[in-house]
């Protein structure tokens, strides 16, 4: 590993990060692919660390691994033998010899094991410990810490007895309707839902195969089911000096199959009381299992139905790691999470103040997927012909493509995110209905008309969405009047200049490439 002494140039300089523990991180691998390995490495920038990027075959001239200061191959296009190796990816931090490994989302991000695999090998995991992973990754065992920690959480059974039987038996206690829940799960797999007791032989056995399918963990528990709630979860940050503060809330009813669609912050639905109640059982949470890093605490807010003898919200869930829709955050309370968490995995401590952290104006986040919503979002493969990102005030772009890149087959095929930063939320939406529609993709299809349906709806304008409000409007949402006269004219005038200026582009692409933060 690189000493402090290493880490320091001719000049006598110190390079990268050098934490008040004593810890440097001088070079870090980032773990990951597309956009958020792309963001990461700008944060390096900005702190003087290098980064390594790592690359599967079909990835080899992807963005972030022409955007990083080096990059190492790791294996072929299954995720299972590249970014899913923990072997390769601790090679390849060795080989070059890295101080740090971010993980960025998915893939590793939440796997106890690596993390532990990486302080073994004394490489600095930037995230939670191993065991604050494990303990929020099993929903049996974060349920109990957070009912210890007075967090609440949805009335529920965890049965000694797994069998069909016993989860039966289960349910029967909580009553029905009921969610029968995979406790290793996540993003809706190993799920079903009960509401006639004759459903159970037939709901059971599949949330069983599907949380073995996916988790290699069959055991399952069951939880009451709330009608129609919203989702609101909170930034939560913490450091190993036993501080941990909150960055507010972020709305994220708009979902489809338990997957985020749309992000904002501040939720128009939650008034200034439950919002501070929500954000001090975050911090509970956070602190229940002595929290380092980035996190999200998710939870379900129940419809008002009057009753003043439950509780208005229910922990659903911790995520240890950076969310995909963490620049929601970062826009309305103006902090840079990614370096943050670089800091704190140096030793440092929460760079911010519970009391400085103030929420200013209103951010809306949309997803840009290379899929297609009239296929059942069917994900798309091909050449990015057009690809021409929105430029305008108050719209952030994040994205891991260029104009030519290969949309593959292998992998999640999120595009890009556009946050859309204003003082009201009106004209936060309204910025991000101008962003879509200057959004010009050509050679694969896009959700692009399928958001801005979801956005110009008059529930969602309201504010008055629930978590299955997409599957409810489903028909309606995807109905497919064609592109906007406008917006069909963007990209057809953009396309024709992209053929004129091929030779031109091409350059340009190569620059961009190089930097993907070069405004020219």
């Amino acid at each position: 590993m690189l000493t402090a002494e290493d880490a320091e140039d001719e000049t006598g300089n110190a390079l990268g990060v050098l934490g008040s523990a004593g810890s440097v991180i001088r070079r870090l691998l980032i773990a990951n692919r597309g956009e958020i390995a792309v963001r990461i490495i700008r944060a390096c920038r900005e702190l003087g660390i290098e980064s390594v990027a790592v690359y599967s075959e079909p990835d080899a001239r992807a963005m972030h691994v022409s955007a990083a200061d080096r990059a190492v191959p790791i294996g072929p296009s299954a995720a299972a033998d590249s970014y899913l190796s923990s072997r390769r990816i601790i090679d390849a931090a060795r080989s070059t010899l890295a101080d740090a490994v971010h993980p960025g989302y998915g893939f590793l991000a939440q796997n106890a094991s690596f993390a532990a695999a990486c302080d073994r090998e004394g490489l600095i995991f930037v995230g939670p410990n191993a065991r604050t992973i494990a303990d929020m990754g099993s929903k049996i065992e974060s349920r109990r810490i957070m009912q210890q920690a007075g967090v609440p959480v949805v009335a529920g059974d965890t049965p000694v007895d797994q069998t069909d039987e016993g989860i039966s038996a289960a349910i029967d206690r909580v009553g029905l309707p009921a969610l029968v829940k995979a406790s290793a799960g996540g993003g809706g797999k190993g799920m079903r839902t009960v509401r006639e007791r004759s459903e159970v032989a037939a709901e059971v056995p599949a949330a069983r195969r599907e949380a073995l399918a996916a988790f290699g963990d069959g055991t399952l528990y069951v939880e009451r089911l709330i009608e129609r709630p919203r989702h609101v979860e909170v930034q939560v940050f913490g450091d190993r000096h036993g501080s941990v503060v909150h960055l507010f809330e972020r709305e994220c009813s708009t979902q489809r199959r338990h997957q985020k669609v749309i992000e904002e912050s501040p939720s128009p639905s939650i008034s200034p009381h439950l919002r501070a109640a929500v954000t001090d059982a975050a911090v509970r949470a956070a602190r229940a299992v002595s929290y380092q890093s980035a996190g999200t605490v998710e939870f379900l807010v129940a419809p008002a139905d009057g009753d003043d003898t439950r509780p208005p919200f229910y922990f659903l869930e911790m995520n240890t790691r950076l969310q995909v829709e963490h620049g929601v955050s970062e826009v309305v309370t103006g902090v840079d999470l990614v370096r943050a968490q670089l800091l704190v995995a140096s030793g440092e401590q929460v760079p911010w103040r519970q009391e400085t952290l103030t929420q200013r104006g209103h951010a809306i986040e949309a997803r840009i997927y290379a899929e297609d919503p009239a296929s059942g979002f069917l994900p798309q493969a091909g050449r990015l012909l057009l690809y021409r990102e929105p430029r305008m005030p108050g719209v952030r772009v994040d994205s891991g493509v260029a104009e030519g890149d290969e949309v593959s087959i292998h992998y999640d095929p999120l595009l890009a995110k556009v946050i859309a930063g204003a003082e009201t939320r009106d004209l936060a939406m309204a910025r991000l209905a101008s962003a879509l529609r200057a959004f010009p993709v050509l050679g694969v299809r896009t959700n692009i008309p399928f958001l801005l349906r979801v956005i110009e709806h008059s529930a969602f304008r309201a504010g008055m969405v629930d978590t299955g409000f997409l599957d409810r409007e489903g028909a309606t949402l995807l109905e497919e009047p064609g592109p906007a006269p406008a917006f069909v004219a963007a990209a057809m005038a953009a396309h024709s200049a992209h053929e004129r200026n091929s030779t031109h582009r091409a350059g340009t692409h190569s620059r961009v490439r190089d930097d993907p933060w070069d405004g020219s």
